[in-house]
C-alpha cells in the first residue's frame, strides 16, 4: 500500500465497500436457519410454535364467521356440495397452520434456487473488487503539499460517501432477514384466515408479501452482478488533467454507480411488489 495519506484513505474506503459487497454475496445465499449460527431461528421457531395455538383458535372463529356470511340459511349448509367445500377449506386451513413453517421454507428454497441459478448463469464466483487505478495513484503521489490540500477535501468527502453507502447497503440486506423472521414468527395468525372465504384474502396477501420478501434476494443479486460488470470497466480518467480533477472525476462516477446499486437494493421490495401486483 502507498505511503500517501490520500491514496491510503481512498483504498481503505474501497476495501470497506468490497468487504460489504462480498458479505452480501455470501449472506444472500444463506437461509434464515443458518444466519448468525441459527440462534435467532431457534427463537423464531419457538414463537411460531407458541402462536399455532392462537392460530387454531382463530381458525374456528374465521370458519364460523365465513359460514355465517356465505350461507343464507341452515338449510343451505346441509347441501352436500356446500358442506364438502367448507370441510375442505377448514382442513386446508388447519394444514397450513400445522405445516406453515415447512411450507414457507419450501417457498424460500424455491426462490433460493432461482437466486443460485442467476449466480451460476452470471459466471461470477464472487463480486469483482473495486481497485484504485495506478494512474490515479501516480498522479496523487506526484503532487506537492499545496496541490494535495484540495485532494484531502475531495478524498474525505468521497471516502465518507463510499463508507456510508456500503453500510446502508449491508443494513438493507440484514433488514431482509429481519422481515423473513417476522413473517415466519407471526405466520399462524394470518394463515388461519384461510378457514373463512371472506377472510381468505388476508392469508393470500400474507403469502404474496412473504414471497416478495424472498424474491428481494434475486433483485439484490442482479444489482450486485450489474455493478460487478461496471467494476471491471472503471471510469475513464483524463491522465493529462490535474490530480484533483482526476480524483474528482473518478470518485464522482464511482459514487454515482454505487448510489444506483444501493438504490436498487433499497427499493428491491418495492420492485418485487410491483411485479407481483401488491
Amino acid at each position: 500500500m502507498s505511503d500517501n495519506w490520500v491514496v491510503q484513505n481512498l483504498q481503505k474506503a474501497l476495501e470497506t465497500w468490497n468487504g460489504k459487497l462480498s458479505e452480501i454475496w455470501l449472506l444472500i445465499t444463506q437461509s434464515p436457519a443458518e444466519f448468525k449460527g441459527g440462534q435467532i431461528w431457534t427463537v423464531i421457531t419457538n414463537i411460531h410454535g407458541a402462536l399455532q395455538a392462537i392460530g387454531y383458535s382463530l381458525l374456528v372463529l374465521f370458519f364460523v364467521v365465513g359460514v355465517m356470511k356465505t350461507c343464507g340459511s341452515f338449510a343451505e349448509i346441509k347441501r352436500p356440495e356446500v358442506s364438502i367445500k367448507m370441510f375442505i377449506r377448514f382442513v386446508l386451513a388447519k394444514v397450513s397452520i400445522t405445516y406453515g413453517l415447512e411450507l414457507m421454507m419450501a417457498l424460500f428454497q424455491i426462490v433460493q434456487g432461482i437466486i443460485s441459478k442467476i449466480m451460476a448463469t452470471s459466471g461470477l464466483a464472487s463480486t469483482n473488487e473495486m481497485v484504485l487505478p495506478q494512474s490515479i495513484i501516480d498522479a496523487i503521489e506526484d503532487c506537492g503539499f499545496w496541490e494535495s490540500v484540495p485532494l484531502w477535501a475531495v478524498t474525505l468527502i468521497g471516502s465518507l460517501f463510499i463508507t456510508v453507502l456500503s453500510f446502508v447497503m449491508i443494513m438493507t440486506v440484514y433488514g431482509r432477514f429481519f422481515k423473513l423472521y417476522l413473517y415466519t414468527a407471526i405466520a399462524p395468525v394470518p394463515l388461519s384466515s384461510f378457514a373463512g372465504e371472506p377472510s381468505s384474502q388476508i392469508g393470500k396477501s400474507f403469502i404474496k408479501s412473504y414471497a416478495a420478501v424472498c424474491l428481494e434476494g434475486a433483485i439484490i443479486v442482479l444489482g450486485c452482478i450489474i455493478f460487478s460488470i461496471f467494476a471491471t470497466s472503471p471510469p475513464v480518467v483524463n491522465s493529462d488533467a490535474a490530480a484533483v480533477n482526476q480524483v474528482w472525476s473518478y470518485v464522482g462516477e464511482l459514487i454515482f454507480n454505487m448510489i444506483v446499486l444501493v438504490g436498487t437494493v433499497k427499493m428491491s421490495d418495492r420492485v418485487v411488489k410491483e411485479m407481483m401486483g401488491l
